[in-house]
């Protein structure tokens, strides 16, 4: 791929923002930004068109000169975008990739039947308000059509990421596994909200005093690994204490659970100290669900 192709995006939210401004650092011209509805998605698109040198269109009415489509929109969208598109724009030649993590490239079936090569391009990162995270070093999960994602490849190589492949039927599979890295790991953090609070911590100074002992076991499982980076009662196989824990989380059920179930998989996947005693322990302390 000799020349860099221009690009459209579908979409203007928090992932588009990163991808539009990455790929424009990497010496992509963006083309287009075309939003679904007028309003706040059409000012958020006009926005991010003037910061990348772009214009911003309608799906309605679209001028696709770009060989490279990328849709950037919830997944319940995609196909019906790009059935949108697929009525107002020729697609020979041109390549069209989506950024779902669950879904295949087959929802862009309705391009690729018009001519598109397709693929989805998804990167393992998450995006918020108020923060645009760098795409350098971010790992990109490819699954299409060859010539797609060979173009794919290319473009996430040129963004710093790095590309690899993942079989259509894994999506799901890998999609969960983002989902325990991120909103899932808030959700543990959440409810560790919560127990500080038991323990009369108010919210936001429980955050501030987790930051440290998060920040080093993160630091602790990437560097050492994760049998290096456990600690605690559970690995040290005091049964004392992690009865006492269940105890005082019988006011705190939902927090309960969630004990249980990572204890459990403490017990079968890292390294602990009287594994019989603590699971018999962890069997007998059912969780009480309030009405």
């Amino acid at each position: 791929m000799a020349v860099k192709p221009r690009i459209a995006i579908v979409g203007a939210g928090r992932l588009s923002s990163a991808l539009a401004v990455s790929l424009r650092e990497a010496g992509y011209k963006i083309d287009t930004i075309i939003f679904r509805r007028a309003g706040s998605s059409q000012a958020r698109a006009r926005r991010l068109a003037a910061e990348v040198g772009a214009r911003a269109r309608s799906i309605r009415s679209p001028i696709l000169s770009s060989r490279v489509v990328w849709f950037c929109v919830p997944d319940q969208q995609i196909s019906h975008c790009a059935e949108t598109l697929a009525r107002v724009a020729d697609w020979g030649d041109k390549i069209a990739v989506h950024s779902s993590g669950a879904l295949s490239s087959s929802e862009l079936d309705a391009v690729k039947k018009k001519g598109a090569a397709v693929a989805s391009v998804h990167p393992l990162m998450t995006f918020v308000k108020k923060v645009r995270p760098s795409l350098d070093g971010v790992p990109f999960a490819l699954e299409g059509d060859r010539v797609a994602t060979r173009v794919a490849r290319r473009m996430v190589l040129d963004m710093g990421g790095e590309p690899f492949s993942i079989a259509k039927e894994d999506k799901a599979a890998y999609h969960a596994w983002g989902g325990f890295t991120s909103p899932l790991l808030v959700a543990i953090l959440v409810i560790a909200e919560q127990v500080a609070m038991k323990a009369g911590i108010r919210r936001e100074l429980a955050r501030r005093r987790m930051r440290p002992i998060v920040g080093q076991t993160l630091a602790n499982y990437f560097e050492t690994g994760p049998a290096n980076a456990f600690s605690g009662p559970i690995i040290r196989g005091d049964v004392a204490t992690v009865e006492k824990h269940l105890s005082v989380l019988e006011q705190l059920p939902e927090a309960k659970q969630v004990y249980l179930a990572l204890a459990n998989a403490a017990l079968k996947h890292l390294p602990t100290k009287n594994k019989k005693q603590l699971s018999r322990l962890l069997r007998k302390s059912p969780v009480i669900r309030r009405k």
